[in-house]
């Protein structure tokens, strides 16, 4: 009896998305939950989220770039995703002279917008369950190769029919629950994204890593953008004649404000969770993996802190980039400290032993115990792995010279698109810093990889050095690729030089070894991996129901893979810690607090200092006449969702998602709803910088205010 009843309490715990604001769902099957959704608040229908045959919200949101969201604020194309988002397009148009990452950028008329080469927004079209069209053809006695190469070319087809009906449209086959169902979806993509405005990195990046990923919160994190499309509103390449695009739908903008308790929801592209995996993953992502990649990037990040200190240029340079270094390492940070917490490899043993009492005599007994060998014969790989990407993937000087290498690979040299990649390369590299990253790094993987994980080439010619700072000498004095001049004077006729260079053979050896000794394995254990997920995944779900019913099955989200998702919950403050208790909303007070003219991150444009001071919000302050900054929420969230619009009720715009608290990060792989909370900032901040900071009123006519 004392077995049962553990069986049954394991069982509903791994149904806790039926009670708590966890989830992330797919908008075409929305209808299954809106039911729950309008019990919590919700006034619109299923239709008003996802329609194909009418206008929605879901036409109002894109995919910006390759890993952000953003969404559409006027009948003409201005967009709004976060500062972060839109950070590399900002730093590249930024210089000594013109410095908008320091001192902003707002485009007072449309002719002052700036193109963004390579930057696309796409939106979804459709998505439909495809399952039955990728498996035809398989049988289940096949192997997992066979199959996977049936599902490669069924998917290819799938697309291919998708993407050839109209100019612009995009296709892609996405695996849910682990290759037990899958998904088509159908983007359209505009390339012609406009830069229009975007607050100074004081506003935008106030905080900096310190704030992080930490609540209370106070960064006005948001650019503005503009897609443009042709006189026909297709998808366009960049061009002069080009006129914004009208969008099938874009958000009212609500001025109430948001207050404890208020239902919301976010429309977005999450990244990537792992809600599902097995005890052993878990152990070794928060015990080994997490705490080795943080080590390393301390020591990265140390270094450019260090540089970025000694002058302007070089702090405009590497912006982007210690930005981009620093965001991973202390979500992991937060990340293991939370599994850790939650015992959460514990409680994943818990419930896989109580599922294979359940197992017993089915198909699915032994199944958690041979994934755990799996993991196991899995390890030294994956942390092989780990250290090859932290670390020699990490110079910039050898993956520069691989670059160059691929284009002798061409039927014909491409002269021009060597000046282009040569350009961006040194228009923000600086050699010092990342040869002191190269001594620190390999010195690093010389003294933690275990010899029979790491290349042969690397040990004798450390050996043969003496060192790995005299092997860094060597490398970066012989070089060609040091000098921006004698890179970009390179020819067809200099292969040979290209491919005999130190930096290249560095970096072509490593990727070789890695290839050859590392890959093949992690390759061969995942495909176990995968078939033994596939089983997992089933499994769950059918343990679930045999406790719940079909409710308990229904409770199965499938993980975030980038594909538009829903996410639901309320506004809502929390207790990290014994006495600790934050409310759910910051404001200007805050960061008037926080200002200090001596710290780069919280020096403040004198601007805002005296609007503070003398309490001028115009139409944009709270009903306690103070001006709101940012707020947090329940919404189950994660990387991709920076930029999603946060909705209300009623459907209209009352933030932009940008964050998650720092001790709720492990709700990639568990959710704690007591606990993971979404930060967003609140839309009255960006209208009141757009209109009282930037002076860009202008902007403001395009949107639709709605006032209760």
């Amino acid at each position: 009896m004392k077995r049962i009843i553990t069986t049954i309490a394991l069982a509903m715990a791994a149904s806790a998305a039926l009670h708590a604001d966890e989830g992330m769902w797919l908008p075409s099957l929305i209808s299954e939950r809106i039911g729950d959704m309008q019990s919590k608040g919700f006034r619109l229908s299923a239709e008003d989220i996802y329609s194909i045959n009418q206008a929605s919200l879901k036409d109002a949101v894109v995919l910006f770039g390759r890993g952000c969201t953003g969404e559409l604020i006027s009948p003409e194309g201005l967009l709004l995703t976060n500062h972060h988002c839109g950070y590399s397009q900002i730093q590249q148009h930024s210089s000594v002279e013109h410095d908008y990452l320091k001192d902003g950028f707002w485009a007072m008329s449309r002719e002052e917008e700036l193109p963004n080469k390579g930057l696309s927004v796409s939106f979804l079209d459709r998505m439909e369950d495809v399952t039955a069209a990728v498996l035809k053809g398989y049988s289940p006695d096949m192997t997992e190769e066979e199959r996977a190469a049936i599902v490669k070319s069924n998917s290819k087809a799938l697309i291919e029919g998708a993407s050839s009906k109209e100019h612009g449209l995009r296709a892609i086959v996405e695996s849910l629950y682990y290759g037990n169902q899958y998904f088509l979806f159908v983007y359209r993509e505009y390339s012609d994204v406009r830069l229009v405005g975007a607050p100074p990195s004081s506003i935008g990046k106030f905080g900096g890593d310190t704030d992080n990923w930490m609540w209370p919160r106070h960064t006005g994190d948001f650019s503005m953008f503009r897609i443009y499309a042709d006189k026909d509103n297709n998808p366009a390449a960049y061009s002069q004649d080009n006129v914004p695009y009208r969008p099938k739908k874009y958000f009212s903008i609500s001025l109430k404000g948001v207050k404890e308790g208020d239902f919301t929801f976010i429309y977005g592209f999450p990244g990537r969770t792992q809600e599902y995996i097995h005890s052993e993953a878990v152990r070794y992502i928060g015990e080994v993996s997490d705490p080795h990649k943080i080590r390393l990037r301390t020591i990265r990040l140390g270094i450019q802190k260090k540089y970025m200190e000694q002058s302007q240029d070089i702090r405009i340079r590497y912006s982007s980039k210690n930005a981009s270094t620093a965001n991973a390492w202390k979500k992991w940070q937060g990340e293991a400290k939370g599994l850790v917490k939650m015992r959460t490899v514990q409680v994943k043993k818990n419930y896989e032993q109580a599922f294979e009492e359940w197992a017993k005599g089915s198909v699915y007994e032994g199944l958690t115990d041979s994934m755990a060998q799996l993991y196991h014969e899995l390890e030294p790989y994956s942390y092989a792995a780990d250290y090859y990407a932290e670390t020699v993937r990490a110079i910039e000087l050898t993956n520069f010279a691989a670059s160059v290498a691929s284009l002798y690979k061409e039927e014909e040299f491409p002269e021009e698109r060597l000046h282009e990649i040569a350009g961006a390369f040194y228009k923000d590299y600086h050699l010092p810093l990342d040869k002191e990253c190269f001594v620190a790094m390999m010195e690093e993987y010389d003294r933690n990889v275990p010899d029979g994980f790491k290349p042969e080439w690397f040990r004798s010619t450390v050996s043969a050095h003496g060192n790995v700072q005299a092997l860094a000498d060597s490398i970066f004095a012989n070089s060609i690729f040091t000098q921006k001049c004698t890179a970009e004077s390179l020819r067809a006729e200099d292969k040979e030089r290209v491919l005999s260079d130190p930096a290249y053979i560095f970096h072509d050896t490593f990727l070789q070894w890695y290839n050859s000794t590392i890959r093949p394995h992690i390759i061969n254990i995942d495909s176990r991996l995968r078939l033994a997920y596939r089983n997992y995944m089933r499994g769950q779900m059918e343990y679930a129901e045999s406790v719940h019913g079909p409710a308990g099955r229904a409770a199965f989200y499938p993980d975030a893979n980038l594909t538009l998702r829903v996410a639901y919950g309320h506004v809502g403050g929390y207790s990290p810690a014994d006495g600790v208790i934050y409310s759910p909303s910051s404001s200007l007070d805050g960061i008037i607090q926080k200002d200090n003219p001596e710290i780069f991150d919280y020096n403040i444009p004198q601007k805002l200092r005296e609007l503070h001071a003398c309490k001028d919000y115009g139409r944009w302050s709270g009903d306690d006449e103070k001006m709101p900054v940012c707020f947090i929420a329940t919404n189950h969230t994660t990387g991709g969702n920076s930029g999603s619009p946060v909705i209300n009720a009623d459907g209209n715009l009352v933030g932009i998602n940008f964050d998650r608290v720092w001790e709720g990060t492990m709700s990639d792989i568990v959710f704690d709803p007591e606990i993971c909370r979404n930060i967003a900032l609140d839309i009255r901040y960006v209208l009141f910088t757009i209109d009282k900071v930037a002076g860009a009123g202008h902007l403001l006519e395009e949107m639709t205010f709605i006032e209760n």
